[in-house]
C-alpha cells in the first residue's frame, strides 16, 4: 500500500483527502499544517509521496520544497492546491515538485497521481500545462546560470523524454517502448546528464524552455 503524508493548513480538507485516498487504497501516515511541521511529520513517516499545498501560513510549500531539496530528500513531492498561478506552478516546479494538480481533481485522478509519483514519474494537470509550457519558453532558463550546454539526444531519448513529461513511470515507458525496464532507466540517466539537470521535472522544463520538447 502507497504511505503518504499531507500537508494543508485547513483541518477540514486534510480530513477530506485522508477519506479519499482510503477509499482509493493509499494510506495516509501522517499529516501537518504547515512547512516547518512537515518536515518534522516527513522524517518521521518515511512516505511514499507527499500532498502538499503552497498557500499556508507561517511555512510555506514553496519554503518545504526548497528545505526538501537542500537536505537531498528524494521523496517525491506532488503539489495539490486551489491555485493555479504561473509563477507559483514554475517556481514549485523549479523548487522540486514532481507533480502539480489542483484540487477539482477526481478521486481517481488524484490516486492515479499519486501512484505515478510513487513509481518515479511525473506529472502536471493538463488545465495548466498549455500555459506552463508558453511561460517556461518565454522565460529564463529553469536551471542556474552555469549549467552546461545541453547535449544533443538520440530519437529514442526524446521518446523517453516524451514520455516522462506525460507522467510515465519507468515501468509504463518499458512497456510502450518495448524495452528492459533497466535499459529505460540508463536513457533516463543519460537523458539527465545530456540536458545537465538532477531530476526528472528539471529535465521537462529545460527539454521545454529549450525546444526539445513542444
Amino acid at each position: 500500500m502507497t504511505r503518504v503524508v499531507v500537508v494543508d493548513d485547513q483541518t477540514l480538507v486534510r480530513q477530506g483527502i485522508r477519506t479519499l485516498l482510503d477509499l482509493a487504497g493509499i494510506e495516509v501516515v501522517g499529516e501537518a499544517d504547515d512547512g516547518e511541521a512537515a518536515l518534522v511529520v516527513i522524517e518521521r513517516n518515511a512516505p511514499d509521496v507527499v500532498l502538499l499545498d503552497l498557500r499556508m501560513p507561517r511555512y510555506d510549500g514553496i519554503w518545504a520544497l526548497n528545505r526538501l531539496r537542500e537536505l537531498g530528500g528524494e521523496i517525491p513531492v506532488l503539489v495539490l492546491t486551489t491555485f493555479d498561478d504561473d509563477e507559483l506552478v514554475l517556481e514549485a516546479l523549479r523548487a522540486g515538485a514532481r507533480g502539480y494538480l489542483l484540487k477539482d481533481v477526481t478521486v481517481e485522478q488524484l490516486a492515479r497521481a499519486v501512484a505515478t509519483l510513487a513509481e518515479g514519474g511525473t506529472l502536471i494537470a493538463p488545465s495548466i500545462t498549455d500555459r506552463l509550457v508558453r511561460a517556461i519558453q518565454s522565460g529564463p532558463p529553469p536551471v542556474g546560470a552555469d549549467a552546461p550546454a545541453v547535449q544533443e539526444l538520440t530519437e529514442r531519448e526524446v521518446e523517453v523524454l516524451r514520455l516522462i513529461a506525460a507522467g510515465y513511470s519507468n515501468r509504463e515507458i518499458a512497456e510502450v517502448v518495448f524495452l528492459a525496464e533497466g535499459t529505460v532507466k540508463n536513457h533516463v540517466s543519460t537523458i539527465l546528464l545530456k540536458l545537465g539537470v538532477r531530476d526528472r521535472t528539471r529535465a521537462v522544463l529545460r527539454a521545454l524552455h529549450e525546444g526539445i520538447l513542444r
